[in-house]
């Protein structure tokens, strides 16, 4: 049901403190720690011993402690102690994932087969680091499927519906604004620009615009999160298609991780840049952005949860579709190279 082989985001480095996590990934079940050493680490979430999930047991120096009898695992999986004994059974340890922390992002590798290794590097988001922005973020759980919010992303003509307190604006401006979109390899672009339209709620509480504005959403497509840049800059003062234009910046990491086949979850920041003439508007954006994202949610599980009960009812496409149906050719392509890579049964004759 979903392309392996890949990088996921799993979580945030500020969600590892003094207690194990527990988080579904791909219909795998996971445990993610620090330990005392500082070594990160996700196992499967079940014990050895008896299956207890291993969430249940605490941290050490050295691994996690399992809460039932003891037992405990260092970041690879092998069990390094068995309470009570001295010989440690060759069969005790758990499937250990490989998992990377890269801009505070924790990155966990899902192989076609069990035991496989990455074939690439995690992937960068550098604007965590950036001097220019501040972020932050959250996780949301949607009980819907991840492509859902695919689609919603990809089509941003929805804010002049859904967000109108916040990011939205003139509906008929976003329904009309001048639309590219483009795709090479895995990877779909969508560029959305606005020239001469009204700042949003959610702008004009973080920028000292004259007026109107010109208006840019560029969105990145890729498999396993996207990146969107919107933002706004005095009508006539930018080039919006420059990619060193000013005005007022919001970058957006957007990483939706599959759950179960119908649910997700959606690990995003919102960074962006404060006028100078003003104080630094961090929380301000993140509160409206976290809003606007609830409204995305609510939409969403409404939405899917129609789905079901018209099981099989057609849909329509209109022009805004073309990026998010990009995307979808994507991942089925994904998942047919998964099927067709992975080993057949050997015919007994």
């Amino acid at each position: 049901m979903f392309p392996l082989n890949q990088w996921y985001v799993a979580g945030f480095s500020w969600e590892l403190q003094d207690k194990p996590i527990a988080r579904t990934l791909l219909n795998q079940h996971v445990v993610m720690f620090r330990t005392g050493s500082g070594e990160i680490a996700a196992l499967e979430n079940r014990c050895c011993h008896k299956s207890l999930p291993l969430s249940c047991g605490t941290i050490e120096e050295r691994g996690v402690r399992c809460g039932y009898h003891g037992l405990l695992f260092a970041p690879g999986g092998a069990c390094l102690e068995v309470p009570g004994q001295a010989r440690i059974p060759v069969k005790a340890r758990v499937k250990a994932f490989t998992v990377v922390e890269k801009d505070q992002i924790l990155w966990i590798w899902m192989p076609r087969e069990e035991g496989g290794t990455p074939t690439c590097e995690a992937p960068d988001y550098q604007v965590h680091s950036d001097p220019r922005y501040r972020f932050r973020g959250d996780v949301f759980h949607y009980d819907a499927p991840y492509q859902l919010i695919h689609d919603n992303l990809l089509d941003l003509s929805h804010l002049g519906y859904v967000h109108l307190k916040t990011i939205g604006g003139n509906a008929a401006v976003h329904m009309n604004a001048e639309l590219k979109v483009e795709a090479a390899g895995d990877q779909v672009r969508v560029l959305r620009y606005m020239p001469d339209s009204s700042p949003p709620p959610t702008y004009l509480g973080a920028w000292p615009f004259a007026g109107r504005i010109d208006r840019w959403q560029e969105v990145e497509f890729n498999v396993s999160h996207l990146n969107i840049w919107t933002g706004g800059a005095d009508a006539g003062t930018a080039d919006m298609r420059d990619p060193q234009r000013g005005g007022f910046h919001m970058r957006g990491f957007h990483a939706i991780t599959p759950e179960t086949e119908t649910t997700a979850h959606y690990m995003w920041t919102m960074a962006a840049n404060s006028h100078p003439d003003r104080p630094d508007m961090t929380d301000l954006v993140y509160e409206q952005t976290a809003l606007t994202f609830q409204e995305d949610k609510e939409v969403i599980e409404a939405q899917w949860k129609n789905m079901q009960r018209h099981s099989g009812a057609p849909q329509v496409d209109i022009h805004v579709d073309v990026g998010p149906n990009r995307a979808r050719r994507v991942i089925e392509r994904l998942v047919k190279e998964n099927t067709q890579a992975a080993p057949q049964p050997v015919a007994v004759p």
